[in-house]
């Protein structure tokens, strides 16, 4: 067991959020195409509020701390807040598009003892890249940003979202991030809005690219194990908890909104009204996700991959249940392995006898923020 694992079950037999996910603002200087965020600002929390529940948090048990956005840089007090929270002894990330970072800044995270950077890249050509951020000259001063950083001996990792317009460039990112020293993720995933407009998802990759992708060595390592045919699940996996969210980690938005996970929009508290540790503690709405076993889940424990899928929790609720399946995520067992998922023979058989019946969307407030940072669909690059 490494260290790491070890962390994450002490923190889970003692109830720790031991990571927390805090959005500072989501104001950007970007307008990425498969951005799902309302970048108007509703009332940040202030340099103050933010220093209280950094204090908070520190109480709670929280160590890993990322700071994100919107662009994490677009706060002028951002420095100050990473210093507060270097002096409670956080390990912070910060999560940018690098905009923003001169030498000067980059010195600066140094100096904090930040452990590490990750930057998005969306591709190695700048009519691509610039095309997705909708800001000319944003991949030649992102690059410049990963420099100035890699100069101040930080560790940087490039995070790329592949989609349809930038799909055919990952292996051309992939080798940017080793020529500029810094780590490489993949990340198929799009979410929808949050506002209930689902044509965000056009932008996904079709099911032969994301195949393609889960049959790269170069991106997942052995590729006959990690597309293997699950093993048949045992008790472990039926007792076993979906994901991380709301038992050892947590999201919290600009705003003071409390979230089990960055990606999965069910309100639970809000740190304005509540401490968070009460809210970690006494949440019924964390409660109910904590009481979630995988043996709970109607469709996917009867499921072959019930203990070898990425199923998202959040993606699950957004499509309206969070004890049901991600049809997402479904189709990514399905491509990584060949074998059907219990949901989509369900699918197949409930659109052979007839049509589906229409299911209205729950609409969390339409300022939701990003992606969940955790998300097990990321794919480490060699």
């Amino acid at each position: 067991m490494t260290l790491l694992s070890e962390m994450n079950q002490r923190a889970l037999d003692l109830g720790v959020p031991l990571s927390v996910h805090l959005d500072l603002t989501y104001r950007c200087n970007e307008r990425c195409v498969h951005c799902y965020l309302d970048h108007d600002d509703h009332g940040e929390m202030t340099t103050a509020e933010v220093a209280d529940l950094l204090v908070q948090l520190a109480d709670a048990g929280v160590f890993f701390l990322s700071l994100s956005g919107g662009e994490v840089f677009m706060r002028r007090d951002l420095f100050e807040i990473i210093e507060k929270a270097r002096r409670l002894l956080f390990n912070v990330k910060v999560k940018t598009n690098g905009v923003m970072i001169s030498k000067e800044e980059a010195a600066r995270l140094r100096q904090l003892g930040v452990e590490q950077i990750q930057i998005s890249v969306y591709s190695h050509r700048p009519e691509v890249h610039d095309a997705i951020t909708k800001l000319p000259g944003s991949l030649a001063r992102t690059i410049r940003a990963i420099r100035f950083l890699k100069s101040e001996g930080l560790k940087v990792s490039v995070s790329n979202v592949v989609m349809r317009a930038n799909f055919v460039d990952q292996s051309g990112v992939m080798m940017l991030a080793r020529e500029l020293g810094a780590e490489y993720m993949l990340d198929p995933t799009i979410t929808p809005k949050l506002d209930g407009d689902r044509s965000i998802l056009a932008l996904r990759i079709p099911g032969n690219d994301l195949k393609q992708i889960f049959h790269n060595p170069e991106l997942v390592g052995n590729v006959e194990e990690f597309c293997a045919a699950p093993p048949p699940p045992g008790e472990d996996v039926s007792e076993g908890f979906p994901c991380s969210a709301g038992h050892t980690a947590c999201y919290i938005s600009p705003y003071g909104d409390v979230f089990p996970c960055v990606q999965f929009p069910l309100p639970s508290g809000n740190v304005r009204r509540q401490r968070f540790l009460d809210i970690w503690r006494d949440s019924p709405q964390l409660k109910e996700v904590r009481s979630i076993r995988a043996k709970d889940l109607p469709t996917c424990s009867t499921c072959a991959h019930v203990g070898t899928c990425t199923r998202c929790p959040g993606l699950a609720y957004m499509e309206g249940n969070m004890r049901g399946p991600s049809t997402a995520d479904c189709e990514k067992s399905f491509l990584r392995t060949g074998i059907e998922s219990a949901n989509m023979l369900a699918r197949a058989h409930a659109a052979a006898a007839g049509p589906l019946i229409q299911i209205q969307l729950p609409t969390p407030p339409s300022y939701l923020g990003p992606r969940c940072e955790s998300s097990s669909s990321q794919l480490p690059g060699a």
